[in-house]
């Protein structure tokens, strides 16, 4: 077992002494509205108690984004972003919060101009927990894994509803870590909970792993939460909350963080 499951499990176990809720996993985009803007609403997450931060190094054309993560991505573009740099804030934030876990997410370009091998074993070095690559696609990631392997980090792999039946089996039998689990067809965001599909899908995923599963994609209310409950580890927030922090600034999205993930009150 990986530290990261290790971690999530451990968490959940405590967690359902407690509260009968899944762990939190929030995004944030790295130099959005700036590189300092960024690292203190990351640092004030993990004040809260996050259980996992999910930072999203930004790229030009994010395929599996909508518009609030799109928009956001573009404006922090217009600075001269660096991976190192990123990398390198966030192991100072590892080393900083403990009890947390940082996982990276970005598209396949960036890394791959930094180098893929390369990448992951600065990455490991960094304190990143796990990595998440939306355009790569599992058959074509033979160095990726490897490198994963060797340097003991996770590859976190997508789903979704759609992932036909026997694709779904291979990566769900090959995932570490966490498994993605995306809620519905499309892209990141949407503002009805209609939105949200069935998660039917996610018992085929469990007859085929033990990894913990993350349901995201269109989260924005605590109901929405408390259904993942009863089908998944842990629940991810990303676009509402980018939005709650562009239309009302940082308190309130903080507050709305607390909202949907009670047990943070107590961290």
């Amino acid at each position: 077992m990986s530290q990261l499951q290790q971690f999530i499990t451990t968490r959940k176990q405590q967690l359902s002494l407690e509260n009968q809720t899944p762990l939190s996993m929030t995004h944030v985009i790295y130099g959005y509205p700036s590189v300092e803007e960024s690292l203190t609403w990351m640092k004030t997450l993990l004040d809260l108690g996050v259980d996992l931060l999910e930072v999203q190094f930004p790229f030009s054309d994010p395929v599996a984004d909508g518009p609030t993560i799109v928009n956001a991505c573009h404006k922090a573009l217009t600075e001269d972003l660096k991976i190192k740099d990123c990398l390198l804030h966030l192991k100072t934030l590892a080393q900083a919060y403990p009890n947390s876990k940082i996982v990276f997410m970005s598209y396949l370009n960036p890394i791959f101009k930094f180098g893929m091998t390369t990448f992951i074993e600065q990455a490991s070095l960094s304190g990143i927990s796990g990595i998440i690559i939306p355009d790569l696609a599992i058959e074509n990631a033979q160095e990726y894994q490897q490198a994963c392997d060797v340097f003991k980090i996770d590859p976190i792999w997508l789903v979704t509803p759609i992932t036909p039946k026997e694709r779904l089996k291979s990566i769900a039998q090959r995932s570490s870590g966490l498994l993605y689990c995306v809620s519905r067809s499309g892209v990141t965001g949407g503002n009805r909970t209609r939105d949200i599909q069935s998660y039917s899908y996610i018992n085929d995923v469990k007859c085929y792993t033990q990894t913990p599963l993350a349901i995201g994609f269109g989260i924005r209310s605590r109901k929405q939460v408390e259904e993942i409950m009863h089908h998944a580890d842990i629940a991810i927030i990303g676009s509402a909350l980018l939005d709650r922090y562009d239309n009302q600034g940082a308190t309130a999205a903080a507050l709305f963080v607390k909202e949907l993930f009670p047990h943070l009150h107590h961290s």
